[in-house]
């Protein structure tokens, strides 16, 4: 097959652009062409771009043995004006909409262009140029929206262009706006000391990749929640995941940058706001342990085993597939030089956790190993009893060895459970006369010697059912033992604590979710003389 007339070969081009293999002879284009073709929606070409080929032999899918190899091989040489997908093929047997055949159409106009431009006019005749001039004609809607469509592109390119904060920088940011009380009397009180409060929480998390598979993460945080509600109640046990008292000034907490070493190997290190947390896996189900969409109360968010933090490093070893080894070390306050501070004389964290994660679920079995001079002692990350936090009270140097395990299950598409357990051994560091809460709001004076042991146990079980009652949402319950003192050789505590809560997150879009809730703690601070206390909230997370 010979191709001699430009008629023919525009036709043929048309069939190149992104659109069906019509190669025949066209006398006239006074019929539409989208009534010879499957209209497709409008947005096609900004769907699937294409680019001009230099060579038939481009395009995969175009065969010697095709009917129109002669055609096209003819377009390409005489003119250069055929274009293929990006994924080098033609797709000739596809339909094509009227601006499909525009979109062709225009790229072989300005081919023309460049030809006249260029002094080659004996290659095209008076009936190429009738031709060109009879589609330019019937076309011309179709060419004018094109080029409109082009013009936007290229000044919203323009302005994104302009205003880009950086190539390698995004921005993920949570907002959280709460409503909580509490009722019940406060620890060793008589009347209740709290009243409804509406407060916020923000963190903008600015995140850069150098080479496309490392990350540094950059954390701004504003909140002006007051004195914690634990203040109030006279004990931890009633805190939320997301407490604080900033006053809404601007902070920089958290510095951290994550980056591969070898193909399992990954390093992570930072001076500030580095914790368990950011070093290894929680092995909660998804969403669970987020501020703003998971668990609300401090203690029931995922395992106190993990709150505990500073500025250190950690490297994660894929031993093999969904077997990972975590090594990490954080030291508490790595940035002051003063007696009983920096990386490695103040105090510290150190954490080796091996945990495997399948397709319905994940395990893991964690140690830990802590240390922190005299006032500095926190055993429970801030959400047991102020015995099981300091079980030698003020002035005593501890030192502690946790062993705990955790995991989740997913025993159905909308069903799954999940929760950890600790033991906890704490080592008296010094001996002394030590300031020791005495579960009723005070302390009292004990002496304590270096030797001195104590025992501490806390562990939780949820349930929560993904999707029930609309995509998105998540109501749950947990119920666990918050951190207690099961003996020692200064003070045990005589009760226990028991933590119950419901909650229902009700996803109102991608960006936006309403969580009610509410948490009862029985025998606050692991004594049947105090008040039961309860907790309600109503939280809006704004993640974007």
């Amino acid at each position: 097959m010979h191709i001699q007339h430009f008629p023919h070969l525009i036709t043929a081009f048309i069939l190149g652009s992104p659109g069906v293999f019509l190669l025949t002879s066209f006398p006239s284009f006074a019929a539409p062409i989208d009534r010879l073709v499957a209209p497709e929606p409008l947005n096609s070409l900004a769907e699937k771009p294409f680019a001009q080929v230099n060579s038939v032999s481009q395009l995969s899918d175009v065969k010697p043995t095709d009917w129109a190899f002669q055609a096209l091989q003819s377009l390409v040489e005489r003119y250069g004006c055929i274009a293929g997908y990006p994924d080098g093929t033609y797709r000739g047997n596809r339909a094509m909409t009227r601006y499909e055949f525009a979109a062709g159409l225009n790229s072989c106009l300005d081919r023309v262009s460049e030809l006249i431009a260029a002094g080659t006019t004996n290659q095209i005749t008076r009936e190429d140029l009738a031709i060109v001039q009879k589609l330019q004609a019937e076309f011309a809607t179709e060419l004018s929206v094109l080029r409109g469509r082009v013009d936007a592109l290229d000044a919203r390119t323009a302005e994104l262009e302009a205003n880009q904060f950086s190539t390698t920088t995004k921005l993920n940011a949570e907002i959280i706006v709460v409503v909580t009380d509490t009722s019940g009397n406060r620890v060793g009180d008589s009347r209740d000391r709290t009243n409804t409060i509406v407060a916020n929480r923000g963190r903008l998390n600015f995140e850069t990749s150098f080479t496309g598979r490392d990350m540094l993460r950059t954390r701004l945080e504003f909140g002006n929640l007051g004195r914690r509600i634990a203040d109030e109640t006279g004990t931890n046990m009633t805190a939320l995941n997301f407490d604080g008292n900033v006053d809404n000034t601007i902070t920089v907490p958290h510095l951290l940058y994550v980056t591969p070493l070898t193909s399992n190997l990954a390093l992570t290190v930072g001076p500030t706001g580095v914790g368990y947390p950011d070093i290894t896996d929680l092995l909660t189900p998804p969403t669970i342990a987020s501020d703003s969409e998971g668990i609300p109360s401090k203690f029931g968010q995922y395992n106190p085993l993990y709150r505990r933090g500073g500025g250190g490093a950690a490297v994660n070893w894929t031993i093999v597939k969904n077997l990972t080894l975590t090594v990490g070390y954080v030291g508490g306050n790595p940035n002051l030089s003063q007696q009983s501070n920096g990386l490695f004389n103040g105090s510290y964290n150190a954490l080796v956790q091996l945990a495997y994660r399948g397709d319905r679920g994940a395990i893991g079995v964690a140690y830990s190993r802590t240390f922190a001079p005299s006032g500095k002692a926190d055993l429970t990350g801030g959400t047991g009893s102020f015995l099981a936090a300091r079980p030698f009270g003020d002035n005593i140097a501890t030192s502690s060895d946790s062993v705990g395990v955790q995991g989740f299950y997913r025993l159905a598409p909308r069903l799954q459970v999940h929760g950890w357990g600790v033991y906890t051994r704490a080592n008296a560091e010094n001996s002394g006369v030590s300031s020791v809460s005495d579960g009723r709001g005070g302390v009292v004076l004990l002496n304590v010697d270096g030797d001195d042991r104590a025992d501490i146990v806390y562990a939780a079980i949820g349930i929560s059912f993904p999707d029930v009652g609309g995509e998105g949402n998540l109501p749950g319950i947990l119920v666990g033992l918050p951190g207690r003192v099961t003996s020692s050789n200064v003070r045990r505590e005589r009760d226990t604590s028991y933590h119950i809560e419901a909650f229902y997150r009700f996803q109102v879009n991608d960006n936006i979710s309403i969580t009610p809730a509410a948490w009862v703690v029985v025998n606050p601070e692991n004594d049947s003389r105090n008040d039961t206390q309860w907790v309600w909230l109503l939280r809006t997370g704004f993640n974007f």
